[in-house]
Order: C-alpha cells, then structure tokens, then sequence
C-alpha cells in the first residue's frame, strides 16, 4: 500500500510539475555522409528532408511488406543525423539500416554507449531545461511534447543530477502508466515485426504520405487507399486487473481482441490497458478472457478512445 501510495503522488507530481526519463538505455546512431538525408529518406517513412536540430521526428521503419522493422526518432545535426529506438533493436536496425548502403556516402555509426539520452515531460508551459554541455531538441515520446537532452555517457551523472534538480525522476512504473494513458505504442508489447504502422496509429504521426519512395510505400500507401485496417489499436478500461495477454470476447464469446499492455491508470482511477480490436467491435460489450482463451477473468471491458488520460 505504501508503495502505491508513494507512486500515486509521483504520478500527481509528474502531472503538475513535469518529470524526467532516463532513455540512455536506447539505441543511439550517428549518420554521415554527402548522401545520408537521402539515404535514410529511402529508407524510413516520414521525410527526413523536414528534419531539424531543434526537435525530432518520429518515423518506421518497415519492411518491403509493409510491416514494422522499428520505430525510430530522428533529428538533423550540423554534419550528421542522430537516430534512436528501442534499445532491443539495437542489432537488427543496425543491420537492416546498413543493409542497403551500397554505393552510397553514408556511413552509421553505432553510439549507444557514447551518449547519454533523458527526456523531460515538462509542466504546461514550460521552457526547454538548460543544461551546460547538453544539446537539448523538442521531442514527443508519451503523446505530450516535451524534450530530449544528450550528452556524452561520461556526463551521465552530472546531467541527471540538473535535471532532477528542477524535475521528479520517474521510474519505469510511472513511465508505462503515462504511456499506456496517452496511448503510444511500444516495441515489443503493441508493436512487433508483424505490425502494420496503420494499426498502431503510427500513420498519424510517423508517415509522410506525400514524400518520394521508400521501402514499404507502396503497401502502406496501398491500405491509406483502402481506408481501414482489419485491426486497431484501441485504450481500455476495467475495474478488475487486466493484464498483457488476456483475450477480449463479445456478447456471443467470439474472440475479438487482445490486450497488450494494462496497469493501474493513475488518471483513470481504474485499470487501463492497450490492446488490439476487430473492425466493427469498437462499442461492442467486451469480457476479458486468460490467455487460453477460457474462463472470463474481467467483465464490462470499456473500449476507450487515445489517448485515455492528458
């Protein structure tokens, strides 16, 4: 109960006064080269040509199919072009990305270990943290704008320590409930090789449906055209404890859904989780089910829109 107590009034302090998150954990790339903004413009989905130093765009990268190889951020420095995602896929994007360097000049350079990377969910309002030896870019990473600073990995200590200063620290416990209320997906929960970026959402803000070719365009070009997908991702509610895995069901038991991710939502005062549902069950009456698809475990499941909570 203490625990629960202690994190409810973090998640009351992250709300009202901001909060930072350590992401040094992520994988960092570096790309230069004559060639490099054109290189990655083929190679992701969103137009890195809009790229600036100032803040970072969210973009996919996908596979001739059309489906998730990562989700990335991408920014524009004086000479290079930073990129970062989930630390997971620190392999397989390396390769994937240098896979179709061939007579280009561009080289990729892996420095995950070199630099350091916190985000700030700073109070409405608020200016960008300064923060000496850091560079600091807007940044939207929990559905709410906010700020990345970097900093080389030996600063690490030095950085977060100004950055507290002025800011909660938030542990990983608040920082899925954030992500979860605000409806952004993550790698390896909501997104998988599997994925298409439309049923995540992802073709609102990480898809530039007027930028030249890439790999994957045309699939993903091709279901804009469509209208729907056959999937999406969805919020949910429940009074009860739901959990990743669990198998949402309609009226008749017909399985309908999955849930991906859940926790206590702070800002809902009830159970929240993201999970993926069928076209055309958006307002049906929902029960969640164990993995086996068996026994009901929660009943009345809400469907909610994205994001849940502000």
């Amino acid at each position: 109960m203490a625990e629960s107590n202690s994190l409810a009034l973090l998640y009351a302090e992250a709300r009202a006064h901001g909060g930072v998150i350590d992401l040094s954990g992520r994988a960092k790339w570096h790309l230069t080269g004559a060639d490099r903004v054109r290189y990655l413009n083929g190679q992701v989905t969103n137009d890195i040509r809009r790229a600036a130093g100032d803040s970072a765009m969210v973009a996919c990268v996908t596979t001739a199919k059309g489906r998730l190889c990562g989700v990335v951020y991408v920014s524009a420095a004086a000479d290079f072009l930073r990129v970062d995602a989930e630390g997971e896929l620190r392999e397989a994007l390396t390769a994937r990305l240098e896979r179709y360097i061939i007579a280009d000049d561009v080289t990729l350079e892996d420095v995950t270990e070199e630099e350091c990377l916190f985000h700030v969910l700073p109070a409405g309002g608020s200016e960008a943290p300064i923060v000496a030896g850091a560079e600091v870019r807007g940044a939207n990473r929990f559905g709410r704008a906010g700020f990345d600073v970097i900093a080389p990995q030996a600063e690490h200590g030095r950085v977060m320590e100004s950055l507290s200063a002025g800011h909660a620290l938030l542990p990983g416990e608040i920082t899925e409930v954030l992500r979860i209320e605000a409806g952004v997906p993550r790698w390896g929960a909501e997104l998988t090789e599997e994925t298409l970026p439309a049923e995540a959402g992802l073709d609102g803000t990480a898809i530039d449906f007027h930028k030249g070719c890439y790999i994957g365009q045309e699939v993903i070009s091709r279901i804009k055209s469509v209208g729907h997908v056959n999937r999406q991702l969805t919020g949910l509610a429940a009074d009860a404890p739901l959990a990743p895995g669990m198998t949402l069901h309609d009226a008749a038991g017909t399985a309908v859904g999955e849930i991906t991710s859940a926790g206590w939502s702070f800002g809902l005062e009830s159970w929240a989780g993201l999970g993926y549902l069928k076209r055309g069950f958006a307002g049906a009456a929902l029960d969640a089910r164990s993995p086996d698809g068996g026994s009901v475990a929660v009943r009345a499941v809400q469907v909610k829109g994205l994001p849940m909570a502000p």
